[in-house]
């Protein structure tokens, strides 16, 4: 367990919450010994030996629902990728060439899955290490018959640094990362000067990191750490309208509703 877990940890925010249905009172399905050696890079992640940096993430016993359990059974093997301190292969790993897009923080997959839909000439590579959103976002790659799109289910900063090559990458996604509202915790959000520094080094010239957020305090934050990033340049005078390959989220739209803000930044890599 992460000793530097607070001791009253902050509410998963939204977009990585698991919807209603999750919370009903379904008997957990099985988990053979192939999922759970399948999922045991996830596990381990708070920790990981040689980890230097804090998480961002707490680890809880959550609720999941058979159908997510059973999609980590059947489909794990097919669309995941695990976890290694070595290089990873794009080519190889999706079957093809083609600009690889890393998400981290997926959720429940619902905007990865419009996205990579919608994008079919794009690889996407989602980082998330819940259970829950993992199956999740399994279960829409099987309905959807989506064959762009890959899962890594470990802590997005080893990831990053250990599996993705300089300069390779199309774009990066960060939607609604948890903002770890409470001053004391804010050492605990993703992204900080040292992790954007990281990202910015595996993105390709020209390409782009994408962030999105819905805590103003942490959107200042975020605006203040990639601007001071050498390697990247905002493609707008602050923050950034939204993208039409956004789609808003179900807590975006009701958020908006309510009046509350909502802050998207897009910086490109310089040369």
């Amino acid at each position: 367990m992460n000793t530097n877990t607070p001791e009253n940890p902050p509410a998963t925010p939204a977009a990585a919450q698991a919807p209603a249905s999750v919370n009903t009172p379904e008997a957990p399905a099985a988990v053979s010994p192939q999922t759970q050696a399948a999922l045991a890079s996830a596990a381990h992640a708070p920790n990981s030996p040689g980890a230097t940096h804090i998480r961002s993430f707490v680890h809880r016993r959550g609720h999941i629902t058979q159908g997510q359990q059973a999609a980590l059974e059947r489909l794990m093997d097919q669309w995941s990728i695990p976890y290694a301190p070595r290089r990873l292969d794009p080519a190889a790993a999706f079957g093809r060439e083609a600009p690889t897009v890393l998400e981290i923080g997926f959720g429940m997959g619902e905007t990865t899955e419009k996205i990579a839909l919608a994008r079919p000439g794009d690889n996407f590579l989602g980082v998330e290490v819940f259970n829950a959103g993992v199956g999740s976002l399994l279960r829409r790659i099987e309905d959807s018959n989506i064959q762009n799109l890959r899962i890594v289910q470990h802590d997005a900063v080893e990831v990053v640094r250990d599996m993705i090559a300089p300069d390779s990458l199309a774009g990066v996604h960060v939607y609604f990362p948890d903002p770890w509202p409470k001053k004391r915790h804010h050492k605990r959000r993703l992204l900080q000067p040292a992790f954007v520094s990281l990202l910015a080094s595996r993105i390709a010239p020209g390409g782009y990191i994408h962030c999105a957020t819905d805590w103003e305090d942490y959107a200042v934050q975020m605006l203040e750490v990639l601007s001071n990033e050498p390697l990247l340049a905002n493609t707008e005078d602050g923050y950034a309208p939204r993208p039409d390959y956004r789609p808003p989220t179900k807590f975006e739209t009701r958020g908006l509703r309510l009046g509350h803000g909502v802050w998207d930044l897009i910086f490109k890599r310089v040369a």
